[in-house]
């Protein structure tokens, strides 16, 4: 009996691409990438992604959507420094203790340093914004 090599490579191609795909495991984000990744949304003006990053208490929420009406009250090209801005660290990160991290950062529109804490919670990592208003 010949084997035709074509149906065995159909046949073949056909159970690989059955199988169940892989399921990636995402990997929790880092202290630091929850921070650029949270001052990047902002800065691009997406509010909705930001607030992800963010501890969902009532001022937290309230003092972005303060920081989205602003935002949007800017002129466009304010808006595109903003967006075309890239994220600066001047200082190290201050490490608290294992669960909470102090960061200074700057964009390279304003070049002007605020400050954040980073907080793990639940084994993830989330901004806690009013920190950038309370601290001295």
């Amino acid at each position: 009996m010949k084997k035709n090599p074509s149906f065995s490579w159909l046949l073949l191609l056909l159970a690989v691409s059955c199988g169940e795909p892989e399921k990636k495991q995402a990997e929790p984000e880092s202290d630091l990438n929850v921070v650029i990744n949270f001052v990047r949304a902002a800065l691009d003006g997406k509010f909705n992604e930001a607030k992800t990053y963010l501890i969902q208490d009532s001022l937290n929420l309230n003092l972005i959507n303060v920081a989205e009406r602003s935002f949007n009250n800017l002129s466009q090209e304010i808006k595109d420094g903003y967006r075309a801005s890239s994220i600066r660290f001047p200082s190290p990160m201050i490490k608290v203790n294992d669960s909470t991290r102090i960061i200074i950062y700057s964009n390279s529109y304003m070049n002007n340093p605020d400050t954040l804490k980073v907080l793990r919670m639940n084994g993830q990592w989330l901004v806690d914004f009013k920190y950038l208003y309370q601290h001295e």
